[in-house]
């Protein structure tokens, strides 16, 4: 059995951190171990931290530096040939590392795997089934097909110099990917649902969110070259969500509230003109 190394970055998530480690502890797959590693937490986290530490494999603490500096130093010390990256508010189902490796076992093209997983709130409530598309690179430079957390080779990751921790804002995991796909294979989507992703008020996702155009405009300037190479799948996909844009505009402009709205505010608006 390969060794799988689970590496748990965690920032100031004393409320979820235990539980993310025991999802890793209680993986069916035997062979492996945990790295946790403290980016700087503040004190309520660190007194988790030292609570849990006898369960660890290794607990690394550092400035605070960014997700992708503590997922970097987390494979670093890592000695398992596989890599299970797990943020610290979400946790896995317990087969998702032994699915994973039989995947892989099976399927020697696959460098990424990731799963199906319910979007939760921060009381564990189910909002949605999330099912990340996968794929090849040319997928990819369209839109992120995988979760922050999965599995890839740890020798992968060292061929591209694993996260760009200038990165802080986030989408470094899917700069990431674009890069470990670049020479080839592809990122397998388990079809069950293995994987529990935290929705938070003020997580690095959704700040990310809110100036997601800029950060894809970092990754369309970095990787010019791949985008130039899949130019026509690219401006397919842009195409796409134009139209799509276009037809829920209409589709709103149809709704018989707007109508109705509309109709309303006909009056005000002309007045407003004549004044």
């Amino acid at each position: 059995m390969v060794k799988v190394s689970f590496v748990i970055p965690c920032y100031n998530d004393f409320h979820f951190i235990e539980n993310a480690v025991n999802s890793a502890l209680n993986q069916t797959y035997s062979n492996k171990e945990i790295i946790v590693v403290d980016d700087g937490s503040d004190e309520k986290t660190k007194k988790v931290l030292k609570s849990i530490e006898p369960k660890l494999d290794r607990l690394i603490i550092q400035d605070n530096q960014g997700q992708g500096s503590a997922r970097n130093n987390g494979i670093k010390a890592a000695l398992g040939e596989w890599i299970i990256v797990l943020d610290s508010d979400d946790y896995f189902e317990s087969t998702f590392a032994e699915k994973s490796i039989e995947a892989v076992s099976q399927i020697n093209e696959a460098k990424i795997v990731t799963c199906w997983g319910n979007r939760i709130s921060e009381t564990d409530e189910i909002i949605d089934l999330f099912k990340p598309s996968g794929g090849e690179l040319c997928s990819f430079l369209q839109s992120n097909g995988s979760f922050g957390s999965c599995m890839f080779r740890k020798s992968d990751w060292e061929k591209v110099s694993g996260y760009d921790e200038s990165m802080k804002q986030g989408f470094e995991d899917w700069e990431f990917y674009i890069r470990l796909l670049s020479s080839g294979g592809f990122a397998y989507v388990i079809p069950e649902v293995l994987f529990n992703y935290r929705i938070r008020k003020n997580s690095t996702t959704v700040r990310a969110n809110k100036i997601k155009y800029n950060l894809r405009r970092l990754i369309f300037n970095k990787h010019q070259n791949l985008y130039h190479e899949h130019h026509l799948a690219h401006a397919d996909y842009l195409l796409n969500m134009i139209e799509r844009e276009e037809f829920e505009k209409l589709k709103n402009l149809e709704r018989l509230e707007y109508r109705i709205g509309y109709a309303l505010l006909r009056p005000l608006r002309w007045l407003k003109r004549k004044l």
